[in-house]
């Protein structure tokens, strides 16, 4: 639920950024603010689809070891670690984006 709520925030930080390029004039192809901007939210999106395929594969594995198809415990309990860490941070990175953006919402102009 916390990754739905983080890809939601690059959504709507994406669809900003294009109102903004639409306002100053900026929306060139060759631009490389945009291609920077791109790239970084490509990255955000691969790590959070690695997140999820991490999730999915120790509910998976935690749910073969349920039924007796998987009998390596320790691999059930490294999946689920894996997890674990990764959903962690991610969950840091949307804290920290958003107390990045309460921080420039209160400066003064």
């Amino acid at each position: 639920m916390e990754v739905r709520s983080l890809h939601s925030l690059v959504v709507q930080n994406q669809a900003s950024q294009k109102n903004a390029q639409l306002e100053t004039g900026a929306s060139e192809p060759g631009n490389s603010e945009t291609a920077k901007t791109s790239d970084f939210s490509d990255r955000l999106q691969a790590g959070i689809d690695q997140v999820a395929h991490a999730q999915n594969n120790a509910a998976e594995l935690a749910k073969a070891y349920e039924l007796g198809k998987e009998t390596d415990l320790s691999k059930v309990m490294i999946a689920q670690q894996i997890s674990s860490l990764g959903f962690q941070m991610t969950l840091n990175v949307r804290n920290k984006a958003l107390s990045a953006y309460k921080d420039i919402m209160n400066m003064p102009v």
